[in-house]
């Protein structure tokens, strides 16, 4: 007797699959608004600018779009913008794949079925 493969789940009602979609988007939302305070405090803790200059600072390196100013910068306040630009680029790499990480998913596994399907 030949083996059985084992019966494979549908694929997620579109419903759930929003639901998913939302909550992806909603961790990595927490992760870059997280980052963005850290970054904000920071400038304004090392660096000693104002909180309205701290977070414009953070949001243009989370952003990619560089420094804002770094005249006057302490060696202490060059070390944080440095590590937080660093950090600033894994968060993107990580938020983008929460954000997709469903849709690859379910990619994935409507090709499964189809696989499944065939033989």
């Amino acid at each position: 007797m030949p083996p059985t493969r084992p019966r494979l789940a549908p694929l997620a009602a579109p419903t759930v699959f929003i639901g998913r979609l939302w909550r992806s988007a909603g961790v990595s939302l927490a992760l870059v608004v997280g980052t963005l305070a850290a970054g904000t405090g920071g400038y304004h803790g090392i660096a000693g600018m104002a909180w309205i200059d701290a977070f414009h600072q953070s949001a243009l390196i989370m952003s990619g779009m560089g420094p804002l100013d770094e005249t006057g910068f302490s060696t202490g306040a060059k070390l944080f913008d440095s590590f937080y630009a660093l950090f600033c680029g894994i968060v993107l790499l990580v938020s983008t794949g929460i954000v997709f990480a469903p849709v690859l998913h379910r990619i994935l596994h409507r090709f499964h079925l189809q696989d499944a399907g065939d033989s």
